[in-house]
């Protein structure tokens, strides 16, 4: 397998040519990033919850599929991260707060951690946020301070915080976000790496945001073409969205290439 930080810094368009190739195995891409993680992680605090269990069995799916030419979606294999203002399935979605009660029913996704899931995605975890999202800032009650990879001693930004130091750390190419008034663009930009607000409706907004239209849901990565290729799993219309706009055109829904260029 290549080295720890080739696999750590590939692109997840680079991680599914490699699957395609059988030059590189999705359970060992997932194995390193965690080692990675459990690695970085005391220093950083990017995370609020790791799903060890659930991306190693996720992968070991994945493999199989890429073993047998079954690849079930565009993201078959590729980890990425979960915000934790979004829903996912199995673990409480405490948005940085100790006052979001615990003991209630987690068995719903949100449409696009659902989305990513059905494309194939391995789920490493929950990211970090300030409480409810509300500043531009890495820390919380909940989960004390995130610090930016490049300088421990400075903020990544917020409020994906915690999305914004993984990826710029190598812990996974693709970050799901959430952004109000800066909360995907301003992390992005301070830690270098790239991110996108799309346009309200875009993504489905389940449950509502209590910002309302302000807060949309979207990619976080360290290339375009991640982004646009995540984007183009996420977005498009979900009964539970009553903003929510008409699909994407065909020629965006076939490949990230040409959505690249619209960004």
């Amino acid at each position: 397998m290549a080295g720890e930080t080739d696999v750590a810094y590939a692109s997840a368009v680079e991680l599914l040519q490699l699957y395609r190739n059988k030059a590189l195995s999705p359970v060992e891409v997932t194995r390193a990033l965690l080692d990675r993680l459990d690695s970085l992680e005391p220093k950083i605090n990017a995370f609020c919850l790791v799903d060890r269990d659930g991306a190693l069995a996720a992968v070991r799916a994945s493999e199989a599929r890429w073993l047998h030419g079954e690849q079930t979606g565009a993201l078959d294999g590729v980890p990425v991260t979960i915000k934790d203002l979004v829903l996912m399935r199995g673990f409480p979605t405490l948005r940085g707060s100790h006052l979001v009660e615990r003991d209630q029913d987690w068995s719903e996704d949100a449409p696009a951690t659902a989305r990513l899931r059905e494309a194939g995605a391995v789920i490493l975890g929950k990211t970090t946020t300030p409480e409810f999202g509300w500043k531009a800032l890495g820390d919380s009650p909940l989960t004390g301070i995130t610090r930016n990879p490049w300088d421990l001693s400075r903020t990544p930004g917020g409020s994906s915080a915690g999305a914004a130091a993984a990826c710029a750390a190598g812990i996974g190419p693709l970050h799901l976000g959430s952004d109000g008034a800066g909360s995907i663009r301003i992390p992005c930009a301070f830690t270098g790496i790239f991110g996108l607000k799309p346009s309200f409706g875009w993504v489905p907004a389940y449950p509502p945001s209590p910002m309302g239209q302000l807060a949309h849901i979207g990619p976080m990565a360290r290339t375009v073409a991640d982004a646009a290729l995540m984007l183009t799993v996420i977005a498009g219309p979900d009964p539970r969205d009553p903003s929510a706009l008409p699909p994407l055109p065909r020629r965006a829904r076939r490949g990230h290439t040409w959505l690249a260029y619209r960004l």
